[in-house]
């Protein structure tokens, strides 16, 4: 155990979870859906590579990095619209279906859950697609509070997720820290006074996870709950 990442987990009181690329692997459930609305477009498939480098920062942001694939900026733009609507339409019908829950997830949130910290997940996939995920998942139990890309007035990397789920455990935000597989967790982190763990699994947009500014790696989510349990 990092004997630095110990010491910079005192007296944590909460963790805000992160879920894409860090509690599911669910760059299958993209691949399905964005495949399905690339054929309607009569445009060729991509590849699961491809599609988990985009993962990260909202559905937005994912159809966008799509359609630039193709398309050129004013081109992707007109057809912005319309392809989020069918991606959200597949996304709905096959929400859970291809994903998988990493290892030691839900083992780690038992640990959590025991030692007494409070959980939310914050995520920047839509709250409609978000609740559903986590229950199909079992892992909806787990968590107080859990706040999608479109349920606050700002997403990941703002800090404003991490500083509502202080406010609402009224906690101090070096109370609490953040898991997340990417550099939008750790901004978000960073710039609300959490402090930071993160997975080396998940996806951080095609990025190395050292490049990741954090207080520890952590190969799993029971090796978090083992470092901030108190």
């Amino acid at each position: 155990m990092n004997t630095t990442a110990k010491d910079a987990m005192h007296d944590i009181r909460a963790a805000i979870i992160d879920l894409d690329g860090t509690m599911v692997h669910t760059a299958p459930d993209f691949q399905v859906a964005i495949n399905r609305m690339r054929d309607e477009l009569n445009l060729a498939p991509l590849a699961l590579e491809t599609i988990t480098d985009f993962v990260g920062k909202g559905s937005e942001n994912l159809i966008r990095r799509v359609l630039a694939e193709d398309f050129d900026e004013s081109e992707a733009e007109r057809r912005f619209d319309q392809s989020l609507q069918r991606y959200q339409h597949h996304y709905l019908q096959i929400n859970g279906d291809h994903s998988l829950t990493y290892d030691g997830v839900r083992e780690g949130l038992i640990l959590m859950r025991e030692s007494g910290l409070r959980l939310a997940c914050v995520t920047n996939k839509p709250i409609a697609f978000a609740r559903p995920l986590l229950e199909k998942k079992a892992l909806l139990e787990f968590f107080e509070v859990v706040y999608g890309g479109d349920s606050l007035l700002q997403k990941k990397p703002h800090p404003l997720p991490m500083l509502t789920v202080c406010s609402d455990f009224s906690l101090q935000p070096i109370q609490v820290v953040a898991i997340g597989d990417s550099s939008n967790d750790s901004q978000a982190a960073r710039a609300a006074g959490c402090r930071v763990l993160t997975v080396p699994y998940g996806y951080n947009h095609g990025q190395p996870v050292h490049t990741i500014d954090t207080d520890g790696i952590v190969q799993s989510l029971v090796e978090a709950a083992k470092l901030i349990a108190y």
